[in-house]
């Protein structure tokens, strides 16, 4: 798999939302609710809910408001249901993105993401549309600050993972594995190397598009910005890249 490929996404999911700080504290809280109800109220028990704890005090989300999230959700309070979807698109010049949403209502979402997606010159298109043009991954990221990189390629070689690259000029490890040994690895990883940046089931494409036309450039990134401006949307993946234009 191309390497840069999945540092592409990374950049979508970590740069192009720059939404208001409320908006950024309710998707966390989302995903920390969603976690604690899918497994237990316990992080160290729970690598889901470990993971969105991680990112919620990384963006300074209250630890009052992260213990309120797990509370309700151990306790099943009204109101407090989501539902995991994703959405597959084109986007303009047959550009593929999916789309990663925590919703209560299923129909308001997937009428906003069309609309957003017919507004921004592409089309929403039905499940499997895109994604057979993406591999379907375990992604595990970590700073490379304070981590030797041949530690972390040898205990990948050990673990027998897909793929185990750096990122120099962002300063990041990138570690791809299987979708059925995510869990384990994830797990085997957080023990040795403590918690990655990112750890998450991920849409990695088969060919990454490279895109110098500004036009364009500016076209995709505001579709992307839009889809995740929006309340239900929690990040978007595409197969494409942004050359540096001058």
């Amino acid at each position: 798999m191309a390497g840069h490929s999945q540092f592409s996404n990374i950049k979508h999911r970590k740069g192009a939302q720059d939404a208001k700080r409320s908006q950024k504290f309710t998707k966390l809280i989302r995903e920390i609710t969603v976690a604690a109800k899918e497994g237990l109220p316990d992080p160290e028990l729970n690598p889901r809910l470990r993971s969105a704890i991680f990112a919620a005090r990384k963006e300074n989300l209250p630890k009052d408001k992260i213990d309120t999230a797990i509370k309700n959700a151990a306790g099943n309070i009204a109101g407090e249901n989501y539902d995991e979807i994703q959405y597959e698109g084109h986007g303009p010049s047959g550009t593929a993105l999916i789309v990663h949403a925590l919703t209560n209502n299923r129909n308001r979402t997937a009428s906003e993401v069309r609309f957003i997606f017919s507004r921004r010159g592409g089309n929403l298109g039905e499940t499997g549309s895109v994604s057979y043009l993406f591999d379907h991954v375990g992604l595990i990221v970590y700073k490379a600050e304070g981590i030797n990189f041949d530690d972390l390629f040898d205990y990948g070689a050990e673990l027998e993972v897909l793929n185990v690259e750096e990122n120099s000029s962002e300063g990041l490890y990138i570690i791809t594995c299987e979708v059925k040994d995510f869990g384990k690895i994830r797990d085997a990883f957080y023990t040795k190397f403590g918690e990655p940046e990112l750890a998450c089931l991920s849409w990695q494409p088969k060919d990454l598009i490279e895109i110098s036309d500004k036009e364009l450039i500016e076209k995709l990134s505001s579709l992307v910005e839009e889809l995740e401006d929006n309340d239900d949307v929690q990040y978007v993946e595409g197969n494409f890249t942004f050359s540096d234009v001058a």
